[in-house]
């Protein structure tokens, strides 16, 4: 059964790269980028969110079963923060309208395994908030210093996989029937990505920070597909998730125990009961 799909960036990298897979196997894509795309506008805007939203909506007749958003930037400057959170925030919320029209709606977009990453708090916290005057402001600030420009890339990535977390269960998307989820890349060796990879030096740096244990670098097919499932009809119960699709970065820098958070108060119930039998 074919599908219609509103991509987001489709015009390089992996935006470009799930587009092609869709319509070779036959479904409808429109999609949106600032050039080359069958909506041009310009996501760092709230005025361009709402009228690329509008003319996908329209192009699609009013039905779109599914949105991935794949435009993002990774540049240390404050446009990042708008376009990889509002960008994303206000052009799915703009979307949802067309989303409830189709019998199994999804959305999907990307995160990254940086939203593990340090981040610039105020800057998450001013993100979360909707306040996008404050968090270019804060943006702004981090931009002017250069050992904490790249901050604004992780912030706007745990702000965004915090954001699927929190919006997801609620009325807007589990309660319309619209699973809502995040794919977390690791390495993805795509045009953003070929200056940092084209030295033994920025190689070694990357991997530093992003160690990808199985298979290395990943091509952005490895993100496509995944973001296809999540929007399929057979995906029927992911909810606020970020699949981190990072060849294993995830499990190298946060281990085997991401639980033991939530146990410090069942740890006293059974110390307070072993203190009691052995008493």
């Amino acid at each position: 059964m074919s599908r219609t799909f509103v991509i987001t960036g489709a015009g390089s990298g992996i935006g470009k790269t799930t587009a092609q897979i869709l319509r070779d196997r036959g479904d409808t894509v429109i999609g949106v980028d600032l050039r080359g795309a069958d909506v041009v506008g310009d996501l760092s805007t709230a005025d361009g969110r709402v009228a690329a939203a509008a003319e996908a909506t329209r192009l699609a007749g009013g039905t779109v079963d599914a949105v991935i958003a794949c435009a993002g930037l990774a540049i240390p400057k404050r446009i990042t923060a708008a376009v990889n959170y509002f960008g994303m925030t206000e052009f799915l919320e703009a979307m949802q309208p067309a989303l409830t029209a189709s019998a199994a709606p999804r959305v999907a977009l990307i995160s990254s395994m940086a939203s593990l990453q340090p981040v610039a708090p105020p800057l998450v916290d001013a993100l979360l908030a909707g306040d996008e005057a404050a968090a270019l402001a804060i943006a702004a600030e981090l931009e002017a210093d250069p050992q904490t420009g790249n901050l604004i890339y992780s912030s706007s990535k745990q702000a965004i996989s915090r954001w699927v977390r929190r919006e997801a269960p609620g009325a807007r998307w589990a309660g319309a029937g619209i699973p809502l989820n995040a794919v977390g890349p690791g390495t993805v060796i795509t045009p953003m990505t070929q200056d940092l990879l084209a030295t033994p030096e920025g190689t070694a740096m990357v991997d530093a920070v992003v160690p990808m244990p199985l298979n290395s670098h990943q091509s952005p097919e490895s993100i496509a597909h995944l973001l296809i499932w999540l929007t399929s009809v057979e995906n029927s119960h992911c909810c606020g998730q970020t699949i981190y699709c990072d060849g294993g970065a995830d499990a190298v820098l946060r281990g085997d125990d991401i639980w033991s958070w939530n146990e410090a108060g069942i740890r006293d119930t059974f110390a307070e009961i072993t203190a009691r039998l052995a008493g």
